[in-house]
């Protein structure tokens, strides 16, 4: 199975977890990404201390955590290769309703590229089964 079908079959939460130059941690809660053709995962970003912790350290992990009462899900370790504000990607990949105004007044988004270094399952090391 790839990453895009499971993702695409798969209902949960996503977190991304982290880090700023001096090694401080953060998780927040994220969307699933959008994976492009040439199996770039992309994010929208508000310009907040995730953005700000990728910025001065390229490497993340998002953790999907299956809804059900269990405990499956996925690691993705990631790697940050570019970013932008492209408003056409960024409408394909937007998933709330906000008005324009509502949209500007919660700040700057930005569009950030990964590259995917590895699959775990969300709970040990063994093999998912996924692969990109």
């Amino acid at each position: 199975m790839t990453l895009a079908d499971y993702l695409q079959n798969s209902s949960g939460k996503g977190v991304l977890a982290t880090a700023d130059a001096a090694g401080k941690v953060d998780a927040a809660i994220y969307s699933k990404p959008l994976i492009l053709e040439d199996h770039t995962l992309a994010f929208i970003m508000r310009d907040h201390l995730t953005h700000h912790n990728i910025i001065s350290n390229p490497y993340a992990t998002y953790l999907f955590i299956e809804d059900g009462h269990h405990y499956k899900g996925i690691r993705l370790f990631l790697k940050k290769v570019r970013e932008d504000t492209d408003p056409d990607i960024m409408a394909k990949m937007t998933r709330r309703n906000l008005t324009p105004e509502q949209d500007k007044a919660r700040g700057p988004k930005f569009v950030v590229y990964f590259t995917l270094e590895k699959i775990l399952p969300l709970i040990g090391s063994g093999e998912t089964g996924i692969e990109i």
